[in-house]
């Protein structure tokens, strides 16, 4: 791991930002889900740099080796992170992949810096463009679910993780397979577990509040890069229909993928199919 420094525009602080840079290339930044660790690219970051292709993943402000601030979990400050990171290895030409949470700051960074330094952009299991219910967004998720996952990450924020990582990839307590058909031993299972847990309670529940109530329909028009669209339409986490399938709709230039039968989790249930969709899409 290696670190660099972030300023935090609110607070005037710096933010100790945890963060790997491995092979050569053209440069894709791996932008981790919530609430886990860019460890979770672990399957990626096996192949893409064997392909002629640089990856840079890092670790979001309170999860993971970064530093962990008590406040500041909004996506501007996240995206921020972002840009100095993207400013700290003066990458150009660069490809933001963003999975579930991280989609958002992609879209959140091409709206507020542009494509000076970015060509292309993937959203994998993505919450964008709005996921909460509201009255001009009727059939998003009720502001009640989230209230109770705030009350149990508080109550027992490792037996909440350890459930939300069988959903996550879509495990059966009886079968103990995935619903994507990719076998998952439970020591891996406990692996991504654990990388659930090496996080803040300030900022598991910091950001699960930034992922679920940002609406990002009023900046989708800003992602004018060439994007791929990629999600399981067996996840039970980020309901497709409000997310992914709602994007492509509000994104000229887009591709837009299905894995039938994956469930969230798909950067290790489809693995091997989702590093031949990225290295196809980051080098041509």
């Amino acid at each position: 791991m290696k670190f660099f420094q972030s300023k935090d525009a609110a607070s005037g602080s710096e933010i100790r930002i945890a963060y790997q840079d491995l092979g050569q290339g053209r440069p894709v930044v791996l932008i981790h889900g919530w609430p886990s660790t860019s460890q979770m690219w672990e399957y990626q970051l096996n192949t893409l740099p064997e392909q002629g292709l640089r990856c840079i993943t890092y670790d979001r402000r309170g999860f993971g080796h970064s530093e962990k601030p008590y406040k500041g979990y909004d996506y501007d400050a996240l995206t921020d992170d972002l840009h100095q990171l993207l400013e700290h290895l003066d990458l150009r030409d660069a490809v933001l992949v963003g999975f579930s949470m991280g989609g958002g700051e992609v879209v959140r960074y091409l709206s507020k810096y542009g494509t000076d330094r970015v060509s292309k952009a993937v959203l994998v299991g993505a919450v964008p463009p709005f996921l909460l219910k509201t009255d001009d967004n009727p059939d998003g998720v009720p502001q009640d679910f989230f209230d109770d996952m705030e009350k149990d990450i508080l109550n027992d924020r490792m037996a909440f993780l350890d459930g939300f990582g069988k959903k996550f990839f879509g495990v059966t307590e009886v079968l103990g397979f995935t619903a994507g058909g990719g076998g998952m031993s439970k020591p891996l299972l406990d692996y991504f577990y654990f990388l659930t847990t090496i996080s803040s309670s300030q900022a598991t529940i910091g950001c699960m509040k930034t992922w679920s109530s940002t609406d990002f329909r009023p900046e989708m028009a800003s992602v004018t890069v060439p994007t791929l669209i990629i999600h399981g339409d067996a996840d039970k986490n980020v309901d497709i229909k409000i997310s992914s399938e709602r994007a492509a709709k509000m994104i000229a230039n887009n591709e837009f993928i299905v894995y039938e039968g994956e469930p969230h989790g798909l950067f290790y249930t489809a693995k091997d199919r989702l590093n031949k969709d990225l290295l196809a899409f980051c080098t041509r």
